[in-house]
C-alpha cells in the first residue's frame, strides 16, 4: 500500500508493506492507549483526541522520521494512518509546527 504525504508541495510516496498495515494492529492499539491519556496537539491540549487528531499527531511523528531519516519510523506511522483510515490516499503535513494544520487527503484530486 502506499500513502503519499506532501510536504511544502511535494510528494514523497511512502510504501508500506500490506501485511504491516493489517497485523500490526497490536502495535497501533497501544499508541491509540496512549493518546487516549490526552495530547498535545499542535499548541493545543486535546483530552479526548479524535481520529483526525490522532491521524495529525501520527502525521507529524512520520514527518520528524523523514527528517531523521528514520525509514521503518516513517513506514510505521505510514501503516497506522493506512490502517486507521481505510481509503485514505494521502496526508499534507504541517511543516510551519501548528500539526492541527495537517490535512487527510481521502481523493487524489485533493493533490
Amino acid at each position: 500500500m502506499i500513502l503519499n504525504v506532501v510536504v511544502d508541495g511535494n510528494t514523497f510516496p511512502v510504501e508500506v508493506p500490506d501485511h504491516l498495515v493489517h497485523e500490526a494492529g497490536e502495535f497501533f492499539d497501544r499508541m491509540d492507549a496512549d493518546m487516549d491519556k490526552g495530547y498535545l496537539v499542535g499548541r493545543e491540549w486535546v483530552d479526548n483526541p479524535t481520529l483526525e487528531h490522532r491521524v495529525q499527531v501520527v502525521a507529524d511523528r512520520m514527518l520528524t522520521a523523514m527528517e531523521t531519516e528514520n525509514e521503518s519510523m516513517r513506514v510505521m506511522m505510514a501503516a497506522y494512518i493506512l490502517n486507521r483510515v481505510p481509503g485514505i490516499k494521502g496526508v499534507r503535513l504541517a511543516t510551519d509546527g501548528d500539526i492541527m494544520e495537517s490535512e487527510l487527503l481521502m481523493s487524489l484530486d485533493q493533490f
